[in-house]
């Protein structure tokens, strides 16, 4: 599978997303509610429409889903997935850890992905069999010899309903608690990737907020699923697990399903 190309192209497309974000960052941006009470912006819209346009031009055939614009269904078996700021609450509030996220799909398996964060000038960039690359150069994951030590990172438990809220507080117990991170939605993943957190849990999250995610969390050496261990594919759940350490995935699972 060569993914040259495509990985060329989807530089172009955080090039463009980025443009588009940084003229609206730390501005007052009008924002309007969507019904499920997320704040979008006009840097939301003007991103993925930036990316729209390259893909329609560059690759008719392919699929391309949207966070803003929805879906247009391809003829190729592929499948741009995209979400041009993830973290719109970091965003509004002029903290540079929201990122642009742009992944391919192949018959609904993420083979490319890449995190964009366009006002510290950070990108890394996940392709099948290839290591991940933080700007250019190797990133790499850390190795975590026990779930004690570990360093667990989520959004935020307020996006747990009651049931997922028992399960991650269950896991969170056995982890390092005082140097749990909350907030950084994509960035999590990405400091993950590059060796500075060892554990991601997240539930209820929607294909773009996690297609990107896989391809530099497994290039980078570490491991995704669900919180049953399962590889993420297009239909998964929105259970979402990263590990730095795949050493340390059944020790998670079995914490995650301790709760009563």
């Amino acid at each position: 599978m060569n993914l040259d190309n495509d990985i060329l192209l989807a530089h172009r497309l955080a090039e463009a997303a980025g443009q588009a974000i940084r003229r609206y960052f730390r501005t007052a941006v009008e924002t309007e509610r969507k019904g499920d009470a997320t704040p979008v912006s006009l840097a939301d819209r003007a991103a993925e429409e930036e990316m729209r346009r390259i893909l329609s031009a560059e690759v008719p055939r392919d699929g391309i889903v949207g966070e803003e614009f929805g879906s247009e269904a391809g003829s190729s078996g592929r499948t741009w997935v995209l979400d041009p700021i993830d973290g719109t609450t970091a965003f509004l509030a002029g903290r540079p850890i929201f990122g642009t996220l742009i992944a391919l799909l192949m018959d609904g398996w993420p083979v490319l992905g890449v995190i964009d964060q366009p006002i510290l000038g950070e990108r890394w960039t996940g392709a099948s069999g290839r290591q991940t690359l933080f700007n250019g150069k190797p990133a790499q994951t850390r190795r975590c010899r026990e779930l004690a030590s570990a360093t667990l990172a989520t959004t935020g438990p307020h996006y747990f309903d009651e049931h997922d809220g028992g399960h991650f507080m269950a896991l969170a117990a056995r982890t390092d608690h005082k140097r749990m991170v909350m907030g950084g939605d994509c960035y999590n993943y990405a400091m993950l990737a590059s060796g500075h957190v060892d554990l991601v849990c997240e539930a209820g999250l929607k294909l773009h907020d996690w297609a990107a995610l896989v391809p530099v969390v497994e290039g980078a050496g570490g491991t995704m699923s669900d919180w049953s261990g399962e590889p993420l594919h297009a239909e998964s759940d929105g259970h979402v697990l990263a590990l730095g350490d795949p050493a340390r995935l059944e020790d998670v699972v079995e914490a995650l399903a301790c709760h009563h």
